[in-house]
């Protein structure tokens, strides 16, 4: 629709400057039409030809302007507000320049031409100056100090966004999809041992909506957990917990979404992804893993000890009995499997650490 109407008003253009051009040329060659009826036949015939090519070339400026407009509009999309704001007021005070310098020009009139020189240099001067205008004033913020500095390297990502920035602040725990899945952070949350925000990304609830449409039951059940986490985690009044629109476009991985937003927020990562968890490590960035929190709090036992433990199931190997501890760790009986059923006093025999956690190898007490 905008493209129609601005081939029309070009075309209208078009026809206008024809019939300026036909008596301009009128004019210089000193040529004169008796008749009436012809010379606007003429006029009609000059107009409408013009307008013709002023609507096929307006095809091609109107995409060449659109694309223009695009690049602007992306080039703006990636400047703070503050220095949008600082160009603006520059492109402004250029104007007022331009303005007066074209003052003295109005009554500048040439044979022939007559005042089209004026607004031909009218133009130009006004663009000029504008632009020069912009480009002065953008550097504006590198003359104050490094606060404004600070303000001139955010970038806002995309326009779709709420244009809410977050500055760099340690106290920020950014949510990624695995631990939404876990949920054991209700129970982290419900004893207090988390500060600041929480930050939630609209892409990390977007892959768990994925999840949760997938057809394998198991990840549709798992997905439907992590949502269900998310629900309880905003009923909670005391929970200062912020979703965010704040997306990175040009990337398509959600880890490394969920990498560059902590470099550019400073902010921690709570996750339970091993991968993601070196990668950020690497990257200098603070990871909070609720795996190794569980494992750190584990019981912790010696050779020798004794602990009371019920063999609930045959181990792996011959003759095993396994149990486990109230914190989910894994103890084997040696010689436990005709002991399946029951508590028996135990005296620990080794510890096994893991990258799955923690084996308790016992042997039952005589």
């Amino acid at each position: 629709m905008l493209n129609r109407i601005f081939r029309i008003m070009f075309s209208v253009i078009g026809a206008i400057l024809g019939i300026s051009v036909l008596k301009l040329v009128l004019s210089v060659v000193d040529f004169t039409i008796g008749s009436s009826v012809f010379f606007i036949a003429v006029n009609v015939l000059v107009a409408l030809l013009f307008a013709g090519i002023f609507y096929f070339l307006s095809g091609f400026i109107y995409k060449m302007m659109e694309d223009v407009f695009m690049k602007l509009e992306k080039y703006l999309e990636d400047l703070p507000p503050l220095s949008v704001a600082v160009g603006i007021s520059g492109v402004i005070v250029g104007l007022i320049l331009a303005f007066l310098a074209t003052k003295p020009l109005s009554s500048l009139s040439l044979p022939v031409v007559g005042n089209s020189i004026f607004v031909l240099l009218s133009i130009i001067i006004y663009l000029g100056f504008g632009l020069l205008g912009w480009r002065i004033a953008s550097k504006y913020p590198d003359k104050y100090p490094q606060t404004f500095q600070k303000v001139k390297n955010v970038k806002i990502s995309n326009r779709r966004e709420n244009k809410k920035e977050i500055s760099k602040d340690t106290s920020l725990k950014l949510i990624d999809t695995s631990v939404l899945i876990d949920g054991r952070i209700l129970d982290i949350i419900k004893i207090n041992f988390i500060e600041g925000k929480l930050i939630i990304p609209e892409f990390v609830l977007e892959e768990l909506q994925h999840i949760a449409d997938s057809p394998d039951d198991l990840k549709r059940e798992r997905g439907r957990r992590g949502l269900d986490v998310v629900k309880e985690i905003k009923k909670n009044k005391d929970i200062n917990l912020e979703i965010t629109s704040k997306d990175y476009p040009d990337i398509k991985e959600v880890d490394s979404k969920l990498l560059k937003f902590a470099q550019d927020t400073g902010a921690k990562i709570f996750t339970n992804d091993y991968n993601l968890n070196k990668v950020a490590d690497v990257q200098g960035i603070t990871v909070l893993n609720i795996n190794d929190l569980a494992n750190a709090m584990k019981t912790k036992v010696l050779p020798g000890e004794i602990m009371e433990i019920e063999v609930i199931k045959e181990g792996k190997s011959r003759n095993q009995g396994v149990g486990y501890l109230e914190d989910g760790t894994m103890v084997v009986v040696e010689d436990g499997k005709d002991l399946i059923g029951k508590k028996i006093n135990t005296t620990v025999t080794s510890v096994l650490q893991t990258s799955a956690g923690k084996m308790i190898f016992v042997r039952a007490k005589e």
